[in-house]
């Protein structure tokens, strides 16, 4: 068992979890586009020794519905939260959107000591759904510092309006025609993690079809090493964008959208990164 489960209601939706054992060390763990609390990696994490902050950052109350000009200070509150506790090390650990999140927050708030992030992108991408005030279109940036949204890159409507048959869909195509249609906004969306002081572990597959994770992991490592700056991938040509770790149930289908990978494959990747996540949350 974790051990002590606190259900927190404010500033957001969360749980925090206090490990029997204390290493001394901190996560703050961020779900992708569902918006939900991902209880289950918590957990894991907490097993582990870590005291453990799972967060709703948007679809809560007082939050936007979608993932639209959200403020990255939510994620900053968060960090507080764990440094007001005592905290000698906090990471944050994102999937898929979360990893947005997360690196976007380590460029803005020093005290972020390490990220871990799983099926990341590159770049700063627009809104996924509705705002504050309702409203989808035109496109805004996801995100927000100090009340000015990031430069984004917007997604090309018009694969949206194609027919993609019947069944779920891959959209990772969506982003790699929206990369062409705008490229000419690609330099000032890119996530510039040479800015970074938290250490950074990427976990990405190759078979991802929800949209380029590894090609965008390689080129955040790629940045990192240019300004001589410690990075890690871990990777695996076969897995797709849900990366299962040891101890997590596999996600059901989706009749929406196609994910990639197998389970076994997923899993494996998930294995494989294992130990590299302890190690990069665990105090040196």
């Amino acid at each position: 068992m974790p051990g002590t489960a606190h259900e927190l209601s404010s500033p957001w939706e969360a749980v925090l979890l206090e490990p029997h054992t204390p290493n001394g060390a901190a996560v703050i763990v961020l779900s992708g586009s569902s918006g939900r609390i991902d209880r289950q990696r918590t957990e894991l994490l907490a097993e582990q020794g870590f005291l453990t902050l799972a967060i709703r950052w948007f679809g809560g109350p007082g939050q936007p519905a979608g993932i639209c000009e959200v403020p990255l200070e939510t994620f900053v509150a968060a960090v507080d939260l764990l440094d007001s506790r005592g905290a000698r090390r906090i990471s944050i650990l994102g999937w898929s959107k979360g990893a947005e999140a997360a690196l976007l927050t380590a460029v803005h708030e020093p005290r972020v000591d390490a990220v871990v992030a799983v099926s990341p992108t590159a770049l700063t991408w627009c809104n996924l759904g509705p705002g504050l005030d309702g409203r989808q279109r035109p496109y805004r940036s996801g995100w927000t510092w100090q009340g000015q949204p990031l430069p984004f890159v917007p997604l090309d409507d018009t694969w949206f309006e194609a027919d993609h048959g019947e069944g779920p869909v891959a959209v990772r195509s969506s982003y790699d025609l929206s990369e062409r249609t705008f490229a000419d906004r690609l330099a000032t969306a890119a996530i510039p993690v040479e800015r970074m002081s938290a250490d950074l572990l990427l976990i990405a597959g190759g078979d991802d079809e929800m949209w380029g994770s590894l090609r965008y992991a390689e080129q955040l490592a790629a940045r990192r090493r240019a300004a001589g700056l410690p990075v890690r991938l871990v990777a695996r040509a076969d897995a797709g964008h849900r990366v299962r770790f040891p101890g997590e149930t596999p996600a059901p289908p989706s009749p929406v959208y196609l994910y990639g990978g197998t389970d076994e494959a997923n899993a494996r990747l998930g294995a494989a990164a294992w130990e590299p996540i302890l190690s990069t949350l665990a105090l040196p």
